[in-house]
């Protein structure tokens, strides 16, 4: 596993693994990206979400009868603002 440590020092980065060495050298203008490869862990347990149909400002909401959360044209923002059922 990568971490990171940020000391008082600036321009300093230090990954734990021996593969990944980063030095940046001060005076040097430099940008660094750091990123792991591979799943972000487990979708929650009976979370299934479906945002294919997704637009702007859609709102996501519950369809039971699909048993998935969406976000769709079906509830947006202005749904619910202009005389929205609550």
């Amino acid at each position: 596993m990568n971490s990171i440590q940020i000391t008082e020092t600036k321009n300093t980065v230090s990954v734990s693994e021996t593969t990944n060495t980063v030095t940046i050298t001060e005076g040097v203008a430099a940008t660094v990206e750091l990123t792991t490869v591979g799943p972000q862990g487990p979708a929650p347990l009976g979370f299934i979400f479906d945002g294919s149909a997704k637009v702007n400002d859609s709102i996501v909401y519950y369809h039971s009868s699909s048993g998935t959360f969406k976000a769709d044209a079906t509830t947006t923002k202005l749904s619910l603002v202009n005389g929205g059922n609550f």
